[in-house]
């Protein structure tokens, strides 16, 4: 993945929420360069040598979200936590995955960002201007890191939505494990037991 253009590039980005304050040198920028940008409420995130900055997320894709935080977290032992938007290390590269579920003691800790080895399951929820790196980029980056799961939520496609669809790491390779869609029961055993029909990440809240 090459860098973009300069034009995309600016040394400061303005919008309704915060102004994003990129490095005036252009790549390939580090991990350290990332860890030392601005807090900001867009994310940005390093990918092959690149900062990608994406707004924040409809509220369709938000509620997707916290619905699956909550899932999560409820079936969650004790030694593990399940947060939002946490940055992580993915080797040479810094993701911030819509849903992280962790250990528990670096969560707790209030670390700056997260290693790879830090993450049971990476969860990427699929928006039209991320569709391309999260079915071809993140997927094999994770895996190649060591992340035992990955999960990916689509929200809009061919067919009943939203399809969870859910990837383990063997050998360095990122391989589909499970699948459902809404209507459907989706069940694991990794990270830990979870069991929940997609359909309720979606629509009016139900009781």
């Amino acid at each position: 993945m090459s860098a973009l253009p300069d034009e995309e590039w600016p040394e400061a980005r303005e919008s309704h929420r915060s102004l994003v304050l990129l490095p005036s040198q252009h790549g390939p920028y580090t991990v350290e360069d990332w860890l030392a940008l601005p807090e900001t409420e867009e994310r940005i995130e390093l990918i092959d040598g690149s900062f990608v900055v994406s707004p924040a997320p409809a509220s369709g894709h938000a509620l997707c979200a916290k619905r699956l935080v909550r899932i999560l977290d409820d079936a969650a032992p004790d030694d593990v936590e399940v947060v939002e938007a946490a940055n992580v290390r993915v080797r040479e590269e810094g993701f911030i995955p819509d849903v992280v579920v962790g250990w528990a003691e670096p969560i707790i800790a209030n670390e700056v960002v997260l290693d790879s080895g830090d993450v049971l399951m990476a969860v990427e929820i699929v928006s039209p201007s991320n569709r391309k790196r999260d079915y071809l980029v993140k997927p094999a980056s994770y895996a190649a890191a060591g992340v035992p799961v990955f999960m990916r939520v689509e929200l809009h496609g061919e067919g009943v939505m939203p399809l969870v669809e859910v990837f383990a790491a063997e050998e360095g390779e990122s391989v589909k494990i499970a699948a459902a869609r809404a209507g459907e029961l989706l069940s694991l055993v990794e990270p830990y037991e979870i069991v929940f029909d997609p359909a309720v990440l979606v629509g009016p809240r139900r009781r």
